[in-house]
Parts: structure tokens; C-alpha cells; sequence
């Protein structure tokens, strides 16, 4: 097994770049990931990367090496989780990522409960709301609110978020009140969730001719979901969310709903995940009690009283 994890390491490393970085992923110090790369090292006879005081890139040799690694970790997990079928208790380390609001909201509070019922997992959890490469990263499986576009990955739908447009009644005291979608074309401030190759840059919302979209723009934007809807709270302009993450503030009128009868395209809650994994019992386990769990706690945040 020592072999197997300092190939483990040896992959995060590369794909990386760093040693601390692919250490801390896999919860060792700097290091013991190092000591992992030297005895890797010794033992193949062969330099893996070339190192500098500013940069750690894989030789040739470790450019092949990792291809080759690659292979045999899959091989190692797809025997591990074919043998996990005849286990009573499933064992192994989850590793999974979601965006920023989703990941707090509905799938870290049922890591700890999922935990205590499956004591030999463990669970690594990456949250942002960057586009994530599932198989580049080294992921198990992926949660997400909005629209997949990786069609290689098997998906499984939990459920269907609704979205609204809201703001302050500062903001609307300010700026007026939209009445028709065409009004946010007129000088609002729409908070964008943006980020390189974003596809969120336009809103798409009902109108009686079915669902159109609209190239809204404002004077902020940002990469975190929080961020928008902090600015959204202070005053400066309208955002796009789904229902469950703030209707606990329209509840509250620090926001107001903005165009009910024009609400945004409904999001879709889902996962997305390899296809090799379908077999492994602890993926399953885990996507089976978040979408049980995970669509009562999305009502409850919109509705407490139901």
C-alpha cells in the first residue's frame, strides 16, 4: 500500500505543481510528501522532476511515468470498489467538490451525519464557483446548481431549483422598480457571477412568448456566489439566485422579489461523476443520501413552515 499512496502523491504533485499543494490535497505535510517523491524516486532509479526555487516540473520521464501511474491508480480503484460490493461497511476516501451556496447550504451540513453513518469514510470536500474538470482534478464526483455541459460524465438529477431576480428596496427606492425585462436593459446595476470562460454572461427569463434571453450588465461582478449577494444586500443592485438561497431575506424584506411574473429559468441540482464509478458502493451511498436529503433541506430553506 505504501507504493500505491506515493503514486497517489506523485499524481497530485504533477497535476498541482507543487508538493505542498498535492500534499496538503491529500492531508500530508509538505514533508511527508516529499520523503513519498524521494523514496518513489529511489526506488524507480530515475528522476521524476526537475526542481528549481521557483518551480517543480516533471522530467520526460515523469511525464511518462504519470501516464503510466494514472492507469494503474484507476485499476487499483476500480478493483477496490468491485471488492467494496461483498463489504458490509464501504471504506475509502470521497473526494467531491460543489459551488460556493450549494456547498454550504445543502451538502456540507450532511457530510458530518453521513459520516457517523458510514464511520470508514472519509469525505474531501472543494467548494467554488468556477467550472471544475472532475477527471483532471482527481474528483469523485461533482455537485452543482444550473446547467451541465460535460455530456462524457453520467449525471444524476436531484431536483429543480427556482430562481428569482431581487434587491434591496433601497436599490429599488434609488433606481426604480423594473416592469418588464426590457427595463433591466435601461441602466441596472445586474450583479454577474463572471469568471473566465463564465457562461453566465446574459439572464434567461419567461416571457409570454416562452423563455428569452437578455445580455444584462452592471458595474460589479465577481467569481463567488456570496460576493453578489452581499452587494446585493448593501444597496447595489439586483442578482439572479436560486429561491433557496434567499428566501430566508425575502422572508426577512431585506430583499424583494423583482419581476415575479418574469422569473429566471429554473436551475437544475444534480451530480455529475465518471462512469466507473457507478460500481463503487460509498459514491452511490453518498449521492443517495444527499438527493434524500439534500431536496428536504433545499424545501426547508424555502419554506420553514412546510
Amino acid at each position: 500500500m505504501a507504493y500505491i499512496e506515493s503514486l497517489r502523491v506523485f499524481c497530485r504533485v504533477v497535476e498541482l505543481g507543487s508538493i505542498t499543494s498535492g500534499g496538503r490535497d491529500l492531508r500530508l505535510t509538505p514533508a511527508v510528501a516529499s520523503k513519498r517523491i524521494k523514496e518513489l524516486e529511489k526506488h524507480l532509479g530515475v528522476r521524476l522532476f526537475n526542481r528549481t526555487t521557483r518551480s517543480l516540473t516533471p522530467t520526460e520521464v515523469g511525464k511518462r511515468f504519470y501516464s503510466e501511474a494514472q492507469h494503474i491508480l484507476e485499476a487499483v480503484e476500480e478493483g477496490e470498489a468491485a471488492v467494496a460490493q461483498f463489504s458490509e461497511a464501504p471504506r475509502g476516501t470521497i473526494r467531491l467538490t460543489a459551488p460556493l451556496a450549494a456547498g454550504h447550504r445543502l451538502i456540507a451540513p450532511l457530510i458530518p451525519d453521513f459520516v457517523d453513518h458510514h464511520p470508514d469514510i472519509e469525505v474531501h470536500m472543494r467548494m467554488s464557483d468556477r467550472k471544475v474538470d472532475i477527471m483532471a482534478d482527481g474528483l469523485d464526483l461533482g455537485f452543482f446548481v444550473g446547467t451541465p455541459h460535460d455530456s462524457s460524465l453520467k449525471l444524476r438529477k436531484i431536483a429543480d431549483c427556482p430562481r428569482v431576480l431581487c434587491a434591496s428596496a433601497a436599490y429599488l427606492q434609488r433606481c426604480g422598480t423594473p416592469k418588464t425585462p426590457e427595463d433591466l436593459l435601461k441602466g441596472h446595476n445586474c450583479l454577474l457571477l463572471r469568471f473566465p470562460r463564465s457562461p453566465e454572461y446574459f439572464w434567461t427569463l419567461e416571457t409570454d412568448t416562452g423563455f428569452r434571453k437578455f445580455e444584462v450588465s452592471g458595474k460589479y461582478d465577481a467569481d463567488d456566489s456570496n460576493v453578489l449577494l452581499n452587494w446585493a444586500l448593501d444597496d447595489r443592485g439586483i442578482i439572479n439566485k436560486p429561491l433557496f438561497e434567499v428566501s430566508e431575506h425575502l422572508r426577512s424584506g431585506q430583499l424583494v422579489e423583482v419581476l415575479p411574473e418574469a422569473r429566471p429559468m429554473p436551475s437544475m441540482f444534480g451530480c455529475l461523476y465518471p462512469h466507473k464509478k457507478l460500481q463503487d458502493p460509498k459514491i452511490r451511498l453518498l449521492v443517495d443520501f444527499v438527493a434524500s436529503r439534500g431536496l428536504d433541506l433545499m424545501e426547508q430553506l424555502i419554506d420553514p413552515t412546510g
